[in-house]
């Protein structure tokens, strides 16, 4: 399973605010649902991600084994 449990750290690591991804990158508050519930996004999400926070995938995302 992904679990975005890290996009959450490094957003306030970086000092970027959910509300500032909705409104000045212009991520969806559908998208932002999605990450919560770690749900599917497109890799066109993840890339924007990473180019917003100047970070690595492993800052957003990480596999974890179902069991």
């Amino acid at each position: 399973m992904i679990s975005f449990e890290p996009l959450w750290a490094t957003l306030q690591k970086k000092g970027v605010t959910q509300y500032q991804l909705i409104n000045k990158y212009h991520i969806s508050a559908g998208q932002l649902s999605r990450l919560r519930a770690n749900a599917n996004v497109s890799t066109h999400t993840l890339n924007t991600l990473c180019e917003i926070l100047d970070c690595e995938l492993e800052d957003i995302a990480r596999y974890r084994k179902e069991k």
